[in-house]
């Protein structure tokens, strides 16, 4: 904090409130820690005419709001947004939640907010008393208020009484609109919708779209710097606003490309956006490599048509599972994967992997390499994976064991298997990206 300009007293604050928080609440502390470190960041890619929405459900949103009110000014916060929707979920213990919370701050005393893009629609009620139309629109006919006005103070005035006193009487036409509050009713996706992508965390197009209007303008640039299924990028690109989308998870980068800005938007990869951080050649896995082993694995593994899987075996010999269909089985067959960035892969994880292989459920083992291993290795390599035989399937044999290299999948080659089954794992399904569940967020 001290770093980024905040006063003094601020960093005292916080040291004082970790230490607090350190032994009631770590997890939480956790959490706070990582949005700190990001909203700093925030901070100074922002504007200073700029505006950033955070949400966060009710078991986090007091804590946001400190550590927002601290960088970027107590004086810059703007609303707290209430978010309701209609939830399935029912409890006998306590009321039942139905909002989460959205956090509106500017970055300087002027901010875009175009109060009329985000009119609420007139109750019918009030529709209904302006009965008249014209050509500027809807309108009822009120008294001027003349003292001693036949139509001083009426309402609902008939026409007639405009034709016989046009000077004691006008017309209020409806406005557009009334102007929108702090509390907002969005339903949440229906499982079904065809908005719905999957994930746990996913926000309505029709949340991102209200805050997308009132607080840019077409031209202007939207970050979401925990994109996820990419609900913000495609309300912004609706709205004419140029975007930036930023994931932790590749997997997700991938999807985005493919169901959000291909199949949804129409966009074309290199031509309507690029995509950065993802690998495309040797080098750039290498790099990935180094910056971060555990999403270099998980890159490698989704390569390959392949699922990251949390579960270990006993030697931890399982970084993902290959799914596939044998027409005479009901059930799906899988080949456990193994990745292996460094530069020297020995012949004891060959070992290791097959004997993963013969204790698991798993028909097919399959080794993925960042390093070519060399001939005089690689022939070794070949002499023990071919110790543990092949799959016959409908006369079609499959080596049990395999071997990748990094390269050769860059170049297109994959595993050897029966037909691959994609979308239908229920074995290892796609966890929701984000933080742990009670601290959701967006911008």
């Amino acid at each position: 904090m001290r770093e980024a300009g905040l006063a003094d007293e601020m960093a005292e604050f916080w040291k004082t409130w970790c230490n607090a928080l350190r032994g009631t609440q770590p997890r939480m502390l956790a959490y706070l820690s990582y949005m700190t470190e990001r909203l700093l960041v925030m901070r100074v890619v922002l504007k200073p005419t700029g505006s950033i929405y955070f949400h966060c459900d009710p078991t986090a949103s007091h804590y946001i709001k400190i550590v927002m009110d601290t960088i970027f000014g107590h004086g810059n916060f703007q609303n707290e947004v209430v978010w309701c929707y209609r939830e399935a979920i029912n409890s006998r213990k306590r009321w039942n939640r139905k909002h989460d919370t959205i956090l509106f701050y500017s970055n300087g005393n002027k901010w875009t907010f175009n109060a009329y893009d985000v009119l609420e629609p007139h109750a019918e009620s009030t529709v209904r008393k302006y009965k008249y139309k014209d050509e500027k629109g809807p309108y009822r006919l009120m008294g001027r208020g003349i003292t001693g006005s036949p139509v001083q103070s009426k309402r609902d005035i008939p026409p007639e009484w405009e034709k016989k006193h046009p000077e004691l009487v006008y017309r209020q036409y409806l406005r557009p609109g009334t102007y929108a509050v702090d509390y907002w009713m969005v339903d949440i996706i229906n499982q079904n919708a065809k908005e719905r992508l999957g994930y746990a965390t996913q926000k309505p197009l029709a949340l991102l779209d209200r805050i997308i209007k009132a607080s840019s303008n077409e031209g202007d640039v939207v970050l979401d710097p925990f994109c996820g299924c990419a609900t913000t990028l495609e309300a912004a690109h609706r709205l004419k606003r140029h975007w930036i989308g930023i994931d932790i998870a590749i997997h997700a980068v991938k999807r985005i490309s493919k169901v959000r800005l291909r199949d949804r938007l129409g966009l074309v990869e290199n031509r309507d956006f690029d995509i950065v951080g993802v690998p495309r050649t040797l080098e750039g896995a290498r790099d990935l490599w180094k910056r971060d082993k555990y999403h270099f694995q998980k890159w490698a593994v989704e390569q390959v048509d392949g699922f990251v899987t949390t579960r270990k075996t006993g030697d931890g010999g399982i970084d993902g599972r290959l799914y596939f269909d044998i027409s005479d089985q009901p059930d799906l067959q899988s080949m456990v994967l193994e990745v292996k960035g460094g530069k020297s892969v020995s012949i004891s994880v060959i070992r290791d992997l097959r004997g993963v292989l013969e204790r698991d459920n798993a028909l097919l083992a399959g080794l993925v390499v960042l390093e070519d291993p060399g001939s005089r290795k690689w022939q070794n390599f070949k002499r023990e994976m071919a110790a543990a035989g092949d799959l016959e399937v409908h006369g079609i044999k499959y080596p049990r064991m395999q071997l990748l290299t990094v390269s050769e999948i860059l170049a297109g080659q994959r595993f050897r298997t029966p037909s691959i089954a994609r979308g239908k794992v229920a074995e290892e399904p796609t966890l929701p990206l984000g933080p742990p569940s009670g601290h959701g967020h967006k911008k």
